[in-house]
Formats: structure tokens, C-alpha cells, sequence
């Protein structure tokens, strides 16, 4: 089986806010999602609010784009990994990883 893939492509996202924000609307996060750490820990973990399919195949989350942010926010930034590995340990089924390079359309326009 292979696991659902999800993208979080943080581009353009300069604060905490920012990321709770992308993170609601990419991971459809529930409404009750509070934007803050300990909501974003609890949905992470919680196989309720995944995507169908999910808990039987693994959720790999791909964050992209996140150096910018992690340069303009680092305690930010650091607070963010903390619950990503949090919420990875407790939900087994969930892998996250970081993306290192820049965008997939990045260097699209060179002859092949």
C-alpha cells in the first residue's frame, strides 16, 4: 500500500498565523481547529480528521517552502517541528518531512 501524500507548501508564509491558516485549509483541518500548538498537535494526531483511507495506508505530510519561515521565525519554526515530531510519535501511521531544494517548477524552463 502506498501512502496518501499531502503537500504543505509554505510559501509566502511569514508568521504562526500564516501557518495555522495553510495548514487548516490544506490539512481540512475541522472547524474546531483553534490555531494554536496544542490544536494543531491534537488534529495531527487525531485519525478522525485525516483524509479517508489514511490510517489503513499512512499520511505522509511533504512541507515545502518552510526556510523562509523558519528564517523569519525561527522559536516559531522550532515550536512548529516540535509538534510535527510530536504528533509523528504519537499517531504512527504519520510521517512528516521536511522538503530540501526549492520549488518542482524551478528550473522548468531549462532545455532538456
Amino acid at each position: 500500500m502506498t501512502e496518501l501524500v499531502v503537500t504543505l507548501d509554505l510559501d509566502g508564509v511569514t508568521d504562526k498565523a500564516g501557518l495555522m491558516d495553510r495548514c487548516a485549509r490544506v490539512l481540512q483541518l475541522p472547524d474546531w481547529f483553534g490555531r494554536n500548538w496544542d490544536a494543531l498537535a491534537d488534529s495531527l494526531s487525531d485519525h478522525d480528521v485525516w483524509p479517508q483511507d489514511a490510517v489503513e495506508k499512512g499520511l505522509l505530510i511533504v512541507v515545502r517552502n518552510w526556510q523562509p519561515y523558519a528564517k523569519a521565525r525561527p522559536q516559531e519554526w522550532e515550536t512548529a517541528q516540535e509538534v510535527f515530531a510530536q504528533a509523528a510519535d504519537v499517531a504512527s501511521a504519520l510521517t512528516v518531512a521536511l522538503a530540501l531544494g526549492g520549488s518542482s517548477e524551478e528550473g522548468s524552463d531549462q532545455p532538456g
